[in-house]
């Protein structure tokens, strides 16, 4: 087991006569190599419960184990603890700040203590995983275009070699062309042995790129299951102002229709090639 949460509660108002639970009574697993996704409206808990991931927050209860070990037990390290499990915010490009983008990624490393030589190569690593043009190593982060600074600063993250990667709405802001490829940099990543945990809005991309989906509603987990499960209670999902993926609308659209076609189907290329059996193309 890679990551074990244990009935963790988390309250801002710990003091209040009633407390509300931004994170209420929460537990689930994650083994090594999966890709996760963790959905929920805006006030969920979702940002919340990923910060108990690599120390950022420490639970008002329950446990957050990281292989076997508790990460705010007294004296843990912490610092280890994020270089394995790397934390990328929205709109990560904020933080880029130096001349250019091979010394940008060559911070974490630089951080770590490691000599110059080898922290040029985790850099240089780090940027080939997320498909960077080697032409623009010394150029300023600041010229870039949107998706490849947030690929730069993804860089910057894996430059640390992580065991489990978190993404906080990586696509955010992003235009069709940009959101795809940060999703398969995603995607190559887990390929490569990286655990991937997705934070979306998105439920195409959820339905796309994860095996499994977590749903967080009023700062409870309230699905734990496969994209198939959780998007065939699409109606459950908009009780509590969520959707399924738009393809899952279409098809059921054709089934009312008088189509035979099947309705759990949750991706464009499901959906034509069920479209194309039923009508025999």
């Amino acid at each position: 087991m890679q990551i074990e949460v244990k009935d963790v509660c988390y309250t801002y108002t710990p003091e209040a006569e009633q407390p509300k639970f931004a994170v209420d009574h929460v537990s689930f697993s994650v083994e090594e190599g999966e890709f996760i996704a963790l959905i929920g409206h805006t006030g969920s808990g979702k940002s919340t419960l990923i910060q108990f991931l690599d120390g950022l927050l420490k639970p008002t209860s329950g446990e957050v184990l990281f292989h076997g070990e508790n990460v705010a037990a007294k004296g843990y390290d912490l610092k280890t603890l994020r270089q394995k499990v790397g934390l990328v915010f929205q709109y990560p490009e904020y933080q880029l700040f130096e001349t250019t983008v091979l010394k940008d990624v060559c911070y974490g490393p630089k951080n770590m203590g490691l000599p110059k030589e080898e922290q040029e190569a985790r850099a240089k690593e780090a940027l080939s995983l997320v498909r960077f043009p080697e032409a623009s190593y010394e150029k300023s982060p600041f010229d870039l275009s949107g998706g490849r600074k947030r690929r730069a600063a993804i860089a910057g993250i894996l430059a640390m070699k992580p065991e489990v990667l978190i993404l906080d709405e990586p696509t955010a802001g992003l235009d069709p062309e940009g959101r795809e490829d940060i999703l398969n940099v995603c995607r190559n990543l887990n390929d490569q042995g990286i655990t991937v945990i997705l934070v979306s809005h998105s439920m195409e991309d959820v339905a796309e790129y994860a095996k499994r989906i977590l749903v967080m509603n009023q700062g409870k987990l309230i699905y734990d299951a496969p994209p198939e499960k959780v998007f065939s209670d699409w109606r459950k999902l908009e009780e509590i102002g969520l959707s399924a993926p738009e393809v899952t609308y279409v098809m059921e659209g054709l089934r009312k229709a008088g189509f035979d076609v099947r309705t759990d189907v949750f991706t464009v290329e499901k959906a034509k090639e069920e479209i194309l059996r039923v009508f025999g193309k």
